[in-house]
C-alpha cells in the first residue's frame, strides 16, 4: 500500500466475512462495547490511517483505536525500529522480582525496556518535578494506583473529588470517579467519600456568566464545599482531586480557562493532590505532550496509557508510598514489547516534530469543517488532533457515523451528540483533506431530517 496515494474503497460494509468473524468472536466473548463491525485483516496492507478489512474494504481510520494507536497502522516511523530485534519470550515479566536488561549497561542497550520508558516519562514530565513511575497494564490500573498513592500520601484523608462527565475506567474502584454515563456505573456500589462537582466547559463560561453550575458569582462549588469557606469538608481530608484536562468519553469537552485557573488555585492553596487523567488526551494528541501543558494547572500525579502502550502512574517520589506500603502488580515489572513501543512512540514524536504537525493538521481540519458544515452542526472544537464535531441531536450524530463508515471513514461517537476525530499524529495535508471531505459528504448525505439509525 502506498500511503501517499491510497484512497478509501468500500464495497459492502460490513461484508460477509466481517459478519462471520463477528459471529465467531461473539460465541465465547463476554458482552462488551463495539462501535463498528470493523474486522481488521492483519495479513493485508495497512499504512498510517489506511487499513484493509477481511472483505478487502480499504478504510480511512480517524479513530486511532481511541488514541491507542497514535501513529495508525504499520507506521514506518515505528516498524523500522522494530525490524532489527529478535524478540524474546516472555516479553512480560512478573512482579518486581527481576529486571529487563539488554547488554552490559543501560547506556549500551539497543533494546529499550521498562527502565528506559520510565526514564523517558520522567523526562517529559519534568516540568511538574515528576521523577517516579509505576507501570501497569491499563489506564484504569494507572488511575487505581493514582487513587491509592494519594490516599497513602494524605492518610488519613477520606475524600476524593471528581467532575461530572468524567470517565476514568471500568474497574470497580474507578467506576466511583467515572461520572459520564449511567450505563457504566449502574448497579455497582460506590466507594465512600467521592464528591462530584460540575465540569466547566469552554463555551464562553466565566465566573460571572456560568451556566454549568461550577461558579456562583465569584465563588466555585469547589470552594463552597471546603470548610474554611463555610463548607463541610476539611481540605486536609481530601486525598485527591481528579480530572481529565479534556474530557473524552464525556463528549470531548474542553475546559474554560477560568475553571482551570480555579482548579489550579484551590489545589495549590490547600495543597490538595491533583490527579490528571491523560489516558486519552496525552502523549502528543493535543499538540503538547500532556494536555495539562495547555493550562495553568500543576498536576501532582499523571495517569497515562493508550498511546503509551502500557499503563503508567507518574508522580514525585514523596507521593509514592514508602517501602512498607509499596505498590505491586503481577506485570508491574514491565512489558518488553509495550515498553519498546511506548519508547519508540515518544522518540518518533520528538524526531519528526509531531507535536507541531498535530497542531498544524488540527487547525487545517477545523478550518475545513467550519467552511463546509451546515447549521445543524452546533460546535467544532479541538486541540491538535483531538477534534470534536457536535450535532444538534443524537440521531443525527449516529446517522453521520454510519454514513461516514459507508464512505470508508471510521469515526467514533462520544458524549450525547458528538463525533470525535483522532487522525494519526503524523497525518499529512492530503489525508486530513481526504478525511474531512468524506466526513462532510456524510453530513450532507444525512441532511436536515436525520432519523435514529
Amino acid at each position: 500500500m502506498d500511503r501517499d496515494s491510497a484512497e478509501p474503497d468500500v464495497d459492502a460494509y460490513p461484508g460477509p466475512n466481517a459478519q462471520k468473524w463477528v459471529e465467531f468472536h461473539g460465541t465465547n466473548a463476554a458482552p462488551s462495547e463495539y462501535s463498528h463491525e470493523f474486522v481488521w485483516d492483519i495479513t493485508r496492507e495497512a499504512d498510517g490511517p489506511f487499513v484493509t478489512d477481511v472483505d478487502g474494504n480499504v478504510l480511512l481510520d480517524f479513530t486511532c483505536h481511541i488514541g491507542a494507536a497514535p501513529l495508525g497502522y504499520n507506521n514506518e516511523k515505528l516498524t523500522e525500529k522494530l525490524r532489527e530485534f529478535d524478540l524474546v519470550e516472555p516479553m512480560k515479566i512478573a512482579g518486581q522480582d527481576m529486571y529487563f536488561g539488554a547488554g552490559p549497561t543501560p547506556e549500551e542497550s539497543d533494546v529499550p525496556g521498562s527502565s528506559h520508558l520510565m526514564d523517558k516519562l520522567t523526562d517529559i514530565s519534568s516540568q511538574y518535578d515528576m521523577d517516579t513511575v509505576f507501570l501497569s497494564n491499563s489506564g484504569a490500573e494507572a488511575m487505581e494506583n493514582a487513587m491509592k498513592i494519594t490516599h497513602d500520601y494524605r492518610a488519613p484523608a477520606k475524600y476524593g473529588v471528581a467532575f461530572e462527565g468524567s470517565f476514568h475506567g471500568r474497574t470497580f474502584g474507578t467506576l466511583s470517579i467515572t461520572k459520564s454515563k449511567e450505563v457504566y456505573t449502574r448497579h455497582y456500589p460506590q466507594l465512600s467519600g467521592i464528591e462530584t462537582i460540575p465540569f466547566c466547559a469552554d463555551r464562553g463560561c466565566e465566573a460571572d456568566s456560568c451556566d454549568c453550575g461550577f461558579f456562583a458569582g465569584e465563588t466555585s462549588q469547589l470552594r463552597r464545599m471546603l470548610a474554611p469557606e463555610g463548607g463541610r469538608i476539611d481540605p486536609d481530608e481530601i486525598a485527591f482531586l481528579t480530572l481529565e484536562p479534556i474530557q473524552g468519553v464525556g463528549g470531548y469537552r474542553f475546559p474554560s480557562e477560568t475553571f482551570m485557573q480555579e482548579v489550579a488555585d484551590v489545589t495549590d492553596e490547600y495543597d490538595i493532590p491533583l490527579v490528571v487523567d491523560e489516558i486519552q488526551a496525552g502523549i502528543g494528541r493535543t499538540g503538547e505532550i500532556w494536555a495539562s501543558d495547555h493550562y495553568p494547572i500543576e498536576p501532582d500525579v499523571i495517569a497515562s496509557a493508550k498511546a503509551l502502550r502500557v499503563g503508567a502512574t507518574i508522580s514525585r517520589s514523596d507521593i509514592f508510598p514508602s517501602e512498607k506500603n509499596r505498590l505491586g502488580s503481577t506485570f508491574g515489572g514491565g512489558d518488553l514489547l509495550g515498553s519498546m513501543m511506548g519508547t519508540f512512540t515518544l522518540e518518533a514524536i520528538a524526531e519528526h516534530d509531531l507535536l507541531e504537525n498535530a497542531t498544524r493538521r488540527g487547525e487545517q481540519a477545523k478550518e475545513l469543517l467550519r467552511d463546509q458544515t451546515p447549521d445543524y452542526v452546533d460546535d467544532i472544537r479541538g486541540k491538535g488532533l483531538m477534534l470534536a464535531v457536535e450535532f444538534d441531536t443524537t440521531e443525527r450524530r449516529n446517522a453521520v457515523v454510519k454514513a461516514a463508515l459507508e464512505r470508508g471513514l471510521l469515526t467514533l461517537g462520544c458524549g450525547k451528540k458528538t463525533i470525535r476525530l483522532l487522525p494519526p499524529l503524523d497525518s499529512s495535508h492530503r489525508e486530513i483533506e481526504l478525511g474531512i471531505g468524506l466526513f462532510c459528504e456524510a453530513v450532507d448525505a444525512v441532511g436536515p431530517n436525520a432519523k435514529a439509525m
